[in-house]
Parts: structure tokens; C-alpha cells; sequence
């Protein structure tokens, strides 16, 4: 368990894991209501960022013919895989980034 709590009153990693429980919801529930703490709000940025574009990526698949049914089969591997790391990972209180989305997460939290 991590020793500092998010301003939800949550623990900073119970917080940061149900910001990917719940996905891209759990992502923008955690962006309106943290003030806080800086490690609940990238990993809500970096779920809703993950989760938006994987959406983004799903729906694009569908307008393929015949290879859309694969891409989308390997969208939901490589989403089901992030999904299961990104919530472990936060539970252990570790800042895992993501390439390319971690960098953006990291770069909007900064402006924030």
C-alpha cells in the first residue's frame, strides 16, 4: 500500500488502479475530482488517452473488410494485456509509462 492518499481520500495506488478498472470512465472520473496528487492524475490521463484511442482504433478496424475482423481481434489482445499491466502496475504504486501515450500523459500533466 502506498503511504500518501490521493485528495479522494483513496491511497494514491488504489486510486491509480481503479482508474484503469473502469477504463476510460475510471480515467475521467479521477481527472475531474483528483487536486492532488500528480501520480492518480497521469494515470487517469494515460487510461483515458489509452482507452479513447483503442476506442478511436476499434471503430476505424470495423470500416476494413476482411482484415478489420483481425485488427480488431489484436486491438482487444494488446487492449486486454494493457489493461491487466497498467492496473498492476499502479497497484504497486509504480509511474508506468506507456510509450507514445505515457510521454503525452506526462507532458499534459505537466501543464496542469
Amino acid at each position: 500500500m502506498s503511504p500518501f492518499k490521493s485528495s479522494t481520500g483513496l491511497y494514491e495506488n488504489v486510486a491509480g488502479f481503479l482508474c484503469y478498472l473502469f477504463a476510460f470512465v475510471g480515467g475521467v472520473v479521477f481527472l475531474a475530482v483528483e487536486r492532488r496528487s500528480r501520480f492518480v492524475l497521469f494515470h487517469a490521463l494515460q487510461s483515458v488517452m489509452l482507452f479513447a484511442g483503442l476506442m478511436v482504433a476499434h471503430a476505424l478496424a470495423g470500416f476494413l473488410p476482411i482484415i478489420g475482423i483481425v485488427v480488431s481481434l489484436l486491438l482487444t489482445i494488446l487492449g486486454l494485456t494493457l489493461w491487466v499491466i497498467l492496473m498492476a502496475a499502479s497497484l504497486q504504486g509504480k509511474w508506468f509509462k506507456l510509450p507514445w501515450i505515457g510521454d503525452l500523459a506526462e507532458k499534459q500533466l505537466q501543464r496542469m
